[in-house]
């Protein structure tokens, strides 16, 4: 059968007609536990009836306007969402690879106000910032490089979580202007650093008068147990960008920043058609306002907490099992075996979830995901791995 879209994805046999909460029900009827929220993007689930009203609510007002001209919903927006992030100033885009764009524009910018010729930006191993040419050039990942040669100059790469190899760069890098960071590494593989790295990367950035840059599209909107991962922490980042659970599902992205940072771009500087149109940005507002209110970032600490504890208890004595690592909902399972077809054997069970780095199962649920479902999620999974390791 002839079908018009391009072979970009390797596509699961399943196509979905309807969700509710933390559940999804295919074009046959079958259900599914949704473990995985469309790779962190519906941290409140689907179909949730606030977003949905907003939607509609908006739609029969007013989709799209222009830049040219004052937005109401963008501006509301952009009051709560640098308040839940503790951030200053907010560019709306439409995409976590467009908020990428806009900090590492942001980024180039101060250094050519500070006059360096050829500002760089430290990026890390493993790392995963978009696919625009800018921010797979910054990706610490070949398979995701390759073919799109040549790529963006003026990145610096580091081993991620060494703070030492950071402060080698330090020494003999003049012209870097920035470090750009994931607090958790997502497409990674769950790769939780060193309590005391990020802290420290603060540190140095202050010592040279870098900007920190922590690309938290996966970790951001409450899905770590805090509104955004750095808060964790005592210390503030320059720069900070998010999308996925922005809008639930809308496609939204945005580059925050504070202090000197948040006063770099002018007019002229950076720009989007679409980016914080009234329709998304009422979307957003509505998922901002629900997990202030609702302090979801306990309810993603406390079932996470659940989830990987019963995980440890259930492959404590599994050989082939390396550890669970995570924060809140955002939980990765290390096997020492490449593992991805693990991920339709769940789906086959009514579990959808997801495997990264070859070696490594992530889940990332709903943060609405109840106690029942935590444990559903424990039962399948320990019960799939388990068959897996022994019979592989």
């Amino acid at each position: 059968m002839k079908h018009s879209l391009m072979s970009t994805y390797n596509r699961l046999p399943v196509t979905f007609a309807r969700g509710e909460g933390a559940l999804l029900w295919d074009t046959q009827g079958k259900e599914y536990l949704d473990a995985l929220s469309g790779i962190a993007v519906c941290n409140l689930g689907h179909a949730h009836p606030a977003v949905t009203q907003a939607l509609c609510e908006q739609a029969g007002k007013l989709v799209h306007t222009s830049n040219l001209y004052g937005i109401s919903s963008q501006e509301a927006l952009g009051d709560a969402l640098t308040e839940l992030a503790g951030m200053d100033k907010v560019f709306f885009g439409n995409s976590g690879a467009e908020a990428n764009e806009a900090a590492i524009k942001l980024a180039r910018l101060y250094g050519s106000h500070k006059g360096v010729k050829s500002p760089a930006v430290v990026v890390m191993d493993n790392s995963f910032h978009g696919r625009t040419l800018a921010t797979l050039s910054a990706t610490g990942s070949r398979k995701v490089q390759a073919g799109f040669e040549p790529l963006v100059q003026g990145f610096v790469r580091v081993p991620f979580g060494d703070l030492e190899a950071l402060r080698a760069v330090a020494v003999h890098q003049p012209d870097v202007v920035a470090v750009m960071v994931e607090p958790i590494q997502g497409e990674g593989g769950i790769n939780v650093p060193p309590a005391e790295y990020l802290p420290g990367v603060r540190q140095l950035c202050d010592s040279k008068g870098w900007l920190m840059i922590l690309d938290e599209i996966q970790t951001g909107m409450a899905r770590t147990g805090r509104p955004f991962a750095y808060q964790h922490h005592e210390f503030k980042p320059d720069v900070l960008t998010v999308a996925k659970a922005l809008g639930n599902g809308v496609p939204i992205g945005a580059c925050l920043a504070h202090g000197e940072a948040a006063e770099l771009f002018g007019p002229g500087n950076h720009g989007s058609t679409f980016g914080g149109n009234p329709l998304a940005c009422a979307a957003a507002l509505t998922v901002c306002n629900i997990i202030s209110e609702q302090r979801l970032w306990e309810a993603a600490e406390a079932i996470g907490n659940r989830i990987q504890a019963g995980l440890r208890t259930a492959f404590a004595d599994v050989d082939g099992f390396g550890e669970v690592r995570g924060q809140g909902l955002m939980i990765g399972i290390q096997l020492d075996r490449p593992c991805a077809e693990l991920v339709t054997a769940a789906l086959a069970q009514g579990l959808l979830i997801n495997v990264t780095a070859e070696t490594v199962v992530r889940l990332l649920p709903p943060l609405i995901t109840n106690e029942q479902q935590a444990d559903q999620i424990i039962s399948k999974l320990s019960s799939l791995v388990r068959d897996f390791l022994a019979n592989h």
